[in-house]
């Protein structure tokens, strides 16, 4: 019995070791998409956060029009349409929390 626990004891000592090498591994391949994946994770938050409130989107774009004099009636129309295509088409595309 003693043999066999020796062995396992040795087998468990190599997988040991090759997951620790292979966590090393595992850091050095993804440390060069650590700043990528933060801008991407940032503009993921902000898109979350305008979906969440989108009459501050439509206000400032109606602010903008008016303080800038520009016909910003057809630039809201877009947006209300893109709004209201991501409202139905949104999830398709992203997981939604369901509530309760």
């Amino acid at each position: 019995m003693n043999k066999k626990l020796a062995t396992l004891a040795a087998h468990r000592q190599q997988l040991v070791a090759q997951a620790a090498a292979q966590r090393e591994a595992l850091v050095t391949h993804i440390e060069p998409w650590h700043t990528p994946l933060a801008i991407a994770d940032k503009g993921l938050e902000a898109i979350r956060y305008v979906k969440r409130h989108p009459a501050l989107m439509i206000g400032a774009v109606a602010l903008l029009a008016v303080l800038r004099r520009y016909p910003g009636g057809k630039w809201l129309q877009r947006g209300w349409a893109m709004y209201e295509l991501g409202r139905k088409f949104g999830p398709l595309f992203f997981k939604t929390k369901n509530k309760p």
